[in-house]
């Protein structure tokens, strides 16, 4: 009789700690991170008689959590690809917005200002055209601008989303080490304490969101978390996660340890929304900072020297009709041992290269220069200066020593600073310096087409007469020509010489004559050569040998094809992120269904526990009033 109440109250029991987990299970079946436990029953070992053994009954040897190391992995991982896919996309498509198309791009504001020359061309002292193209210059500018201070703000919500991410990754960290050590502690019973490893494991994931991270178990329970190489959490201790500040105010990471900092090697991190946002801030902002400032510097720069070779309305030589873009010395390597300040200038603003610019010095004199756009390393046997994509490198003062490096952003502010400089429509350079005039005594049919200064000369406005032949040539008579003869002529062909370029059409006969020489005062007035010089500047291969007038439409593709990359990225990698998680959590999670066939059965054990207790109750009082 006390064996049968034995058995009873041990099923009870068991069968209650059954329901207690069962309905554990469903009050959890929503909590993020819950994994679903199961009461592991087994039989108390029987007692010897001398009729065999008899059994003890029931107890609860364990509470075990279902749970795949494997599919959490999997699922960390997954989830990390898919933040760090869906973060870049995000902010590439805040970038699109930064070049639109259209009227309201950059590409029809340059083209309007260019365009805006014809009319001046036209009539080069209508006061009104004049105008427009200093209004149109003004527009260009100001969008120019406007796109410098919309990628500056990009930055800065780069910056921001860094040091939140760091903030949580640092306090997740704490979190996971607080966790290691109680884990380790309770480990002790010989039971699992399953609610704490699935708030480890959610920790984590929160983690792996942030940033990939690998982990691996210790024999005291505790769970070591890395990122890369480097360790986050180590038993009970963490690394702290910095958020550091470059040249040029882009950010990177480091961990610090007992006192010592190490920078995270960017190539390391393939997962979580730290990711997405380096990957979006050093490769697809830099990119588009240095495609808009190289525009900018380069029409500018091309405005600029055109204009300048032209004379005003005052007959003065024009100035840039843009403020000067200087370009920004190279910073020193923090470990430079020399004193060398490495400047750059513009050399030739049509062969220009969207991109930064490492450059580093070997013994004597030597120095390398890498483009940081594709890795393209040019070596050079020294000194400076030296051209490099149409850039002019120089050392202003002191000296490189051997291993000494610097970084070069040529591109990075040049859009912020470019503003109209001419203040009065007088000021534009309409007119060629120098004109030509056919003899009036020419028999031929020969007429002028068009004439203007292309580069600074001292011979420019020397006088210089061209001779034609009867046999289809020309003689060539100025200072600074080198007077060639027999110059073969071909209608609209342009004639160079001494820095001006001129195209003839028609057909001279022997003996006639064009004169170039110095625009005279009243000449000036209507001579639109240098209106025609610029306007022609629409067509000139400039930007990787697209016309200037194309150039944004290169950019705008260029953003377009990488947020059209990552987008789908972000699709391919977020479906498999919600396919590994359902899988985990199918095997992992609460099935509400399964818990309520549970609930049933275990209700019925109890019941029956009970009632075995009820009969053992009824078996000792019978006992009882049989004995009085």
């Amino acid at each position: 009789m006390s064996n049968l109440l034995n058995v009873a109250s041990r099923a009870l029991m068991a069968n209650q700690t059954a329901l207690s987990t069962t309905g554990q299970n469903i009050a959890n079946a929503n909590t993020v991170g819950y994994s679903r436990q199961s009461a592991v029953l087994q039989s108390v070992a029987g007692q010897y008689t001398g009729s065999g053994y008899i059994g003890k009954g029931v107890e609860v040897a364990d509470i075990t959590r279902s749970h795949s190391q494997f599919l959490t992995r999997q699922a960390v991982q997954s989830q990390s690809v898919a933040a760090m896919d869906s973060t870049r996309a995000d902010r590439l498509a805040a970038l699109e917005d930064v070049f639109p198309s259209g009227t309201s791009g950059m590409g029809a504001a340059m083209s309007d200002m260019l365009n805006a020359f014809s009319d001046v061309a036209t009539t080069p002292n209508d006061m009104t055209a004049r105008n427009v193209v200093l209004s149109r210059a003004d527009e260009m500018a100001a969008r120019f601008t406007h796109a410098q201070t919309q990628l500056d703000d990009l930055q800065r919500g780069v910056n921001s989303g860094l040091a939140d991410s760091v903030k949580a990754i640092n306090s997740l960290a704490g979190r996971v080490a607080a966790l290691n050590e109680q884990i380790a502690r309770s480990q002790g019973s010989g039971h699992a304490p399953n609610d704490l490893l699935d708030q480890r494991d959610q920790m984590v994931r929160e983690i792996g969101a942030q940033v990939q991270v690998s982990t691996v178990a210790s024999d005291d329970g505790s769970l070591n978390v890395f990122i890369g190489s480097q360790a986050l959490v180590l038993g009970a201790s963490t690394s702290k996660m910095t958020l550091q500040t470059a040249d040029g105010g882009t950010s990177g990471l480091a961990l610090e340890r007992a006192m010592l900092s190490s920078p995270i090697d960017e190539s390391m991190l393939s997962g979580g929304k730290v990711a997405g946002l380096l990957r979006f801030q050093n490769d697809d902002l830099t990119a588009a900072r240095d495609g808009l400032g190289r525009m900018a510097l380069t029409v500018a720069t091309e405005v600029n020297r055109q204009n300048r070779l032209g004379v005003d309305l005052e007959g003065h030589a024009g100035n840039g009709l843009f403020r000067d873009i200087a370009i920004p010395n190279a910073a020193a390597g923090l470990a430079n041992t020399g004193n060398a300040v490495v400047t750059a200038q513009v050399g030739d603003a049509s062969g220009l290269a969207a991109s930064g610019y490492e450059i580093k010095f070997g013994a004597g004199g030597a120095f390398e220069v890498k483009r940081l756009s594709d890795g393209k390393a040019t070596q050079f046997a020294g000194p400076m200066p030296a051209v490099v994509d149409g850039l002019r490198l120089d050392i202003a003062s002191g000296a490189a020593a051997a291993g000494d490096t610097f970084t070069l952003q040529p591109y990075a502010a040049a859009a912020g600073a470019m503003g109209v400089a001419l203040t009065s429509p007088r000021e534009l350079a309409a007119a060629s310096p120098v004109e030509a005039r056919p003899a009036a005594t020419n028999k031929g049919s020969i007429a002028i087409g068009t004439i203007a200064a292309t580069a600074q000369d001292a011979n420019l406005r020397a006088p210089v007469t061209l001779t034609f032949n009867a046999n289809g040539t020309f003689d060539v008579a100025g200072s600074g020509t080198g007077n060639p003869s027999g110059v073969a002529y071909a209608s609209g062909q342009p004639i160079s010489y001494n820095g001006w370029t001129l195209s003839l059409s028609g057909t001279p006969k022997a003996g006639d004559t064009v004169t170039v020489q110095a625009t005279t005062s009243g000449y000036a007035t209507l001579n639109a050569g240098n209106a025609n010089a610029i306007l022609a500047l629409r067509d000139k291969p400039v930007f990787d040998g697209a016309p200037m007038v194309d150039g944004y439409a290169g950019l705008i593709a260029q953003v377009g094809v990488r947020s059209q990359s990552a987008q789908y990225a972000a699709d391919v990698s977020g479906a498999i992120a919600s396919s590994t998680e359902t899988q985990r959590a199918n095997q992992d999670g609460v099935n509400l269904d399964e818990e309520a066939a549970n609930l049933l059965q275990f209700q019925q054990a109890y019941q029956a526990s009970a009632k075995m207790i009820q009969v053992a109750q009824n078996l000792f009082d019978t006992l009882l009033q049989n004995m009085r």
